[in-house]
């Protein structure tokens, strides 16, 4: 008997090996959904659209599956109670992977626990942009009105705790200045907004907003990496400015829901750092103010882990909170 049910038991993990391998082999049979927690048309979506469109090459499908609300949990809690099949992605940043963590009291999911990183895709440095109906031509405009009548000038993010929020927080405190916060679901209102004169400031990823800059519906005011921008070099730096040191960028990076099968995950992770390599691709991304990165699974799981209580610390300094 005893025998009879050791080979009964070797089978069943023979056959169950045999269809993960088989599963993995065949993998991807259908279209992979990849959510995009923020709307059609912002910095997040426009990467995961250059993306997919280069991983067809390689035999994917993608879907992109745009769901957005509540600074992007609601996309990433799609994705993390999804199948771990690899047939849902997530394309995250550093918002709703890394800030909310601490922003939220109830974050329904983890992103060290709940998700599988895979990849990190790119970086970008965010930009303080102000409409053209408004007198500010530089920062230090900003910042002498700003002073002069305190919470009378109000600025635009995609959303309460996003990373463009909390950017314009920290200027407030190491300007001295205290602006109105006007937060939106995405992108796409707050720019339409912004360049009709509703709204006098807006900040958000350079892919957002470079488009709106170069045809002159937006003036620039200053961007926040520590370097200048190399599609737009003539805007001064946040630290040159007056405010040494002064830095926020945003990244963006795929994963799935945890549990993901490790050849999936090798597969992905291989596939999309090829692409990121790709010249075309990268003119593409870089075009947009994105800076293409790529790494290891690995490397992006610790990017995700290191980059929770770094921005944590500066939720609790800013006193950001959500509504």
């Amino acid at each position: 008997m005893k025998t009879s049910r050791r080979a009964a038991l070797a089978f069943a993990a023979a056959s169950l090996l045999a269809a993960t391998v088989a599963q993995a082999d065949t993998w991807p049979s259908r279209p992979i959904r990849l959510v995009v927690p923020f709307p059609a048309g912002g910095g997040t979506d426009i990467i995961a659209r250059e993306l997919t469109n280069k991983l067809t090459s390689y035999g994917y499908n993608f879907v992109v599956d745009n769901k957005p609300g509540s600074g992007g949990n609601l996309g990433v809690d799609a994705a993390a109670k999804a199948a771990p099949d690899g047939y849902t992605l997530v394309l995250g940043q550093t918002s709703n992977l890394a800030i909310n963590p601490t922003l939220y009291a109830k974050l329904p999911y983890d992103p060290v626990k709940d998700l599988t990183p895979i990849s990190l895709v790119a970086t970008s440095p965010l930009v303080i942009v102000a409409g053209t109906a408004t007198p500010y031509k530089t920062l230090d405009d900003l910042v002498k009105a700003a002073k002069a009548k305190p919470d009378s000038i109000n600025f635009a993010s995609s959303g309460n705790g996003t990373v463009s929020h909390l950017a314009m927080e920290s200027f407030q405190k190491a300007a001295g200045i205290k602006l109105t916060h006007i937060p939106y679901k995405g992108a796409a209102q707050g720019i339409t907004d912004v360049i009709s004169g509703q709204v006098q400031l807006y900040v958000s990823s350079v892919p957002t907003l470079q488009a709106h800059i170069k045809s002159g519906k937006m003036h620039p005011l200053a961007i926040t990496s520590l370097q200048r921008a190399a599609d737009l070099p003539q805007v001064p730096t946040v630290a040159e400015s007056g405010y040494k040191g002064f830095e926020a960028i945003t990244w963006f990076g795929i994963a799935g829901p945890a549990g993901l099968p490790k050849d999936i995950v090798a597969k992905l992770n291989t596939d999309i750092n090829k692409a990121l390599q790709d010249t075309a691709l990268k003119q593409k991304l870089s075009g947009q103010g994105a800076d293409v990165q790529g790494s290891s699974a690995a490397d992006f799981a610790k990017l995700i882990r290191d980059d929770i209580p770094r921005w944590g610390k500066l939720v609790k300094d800013s006193g950001a909170k959500v509504d």
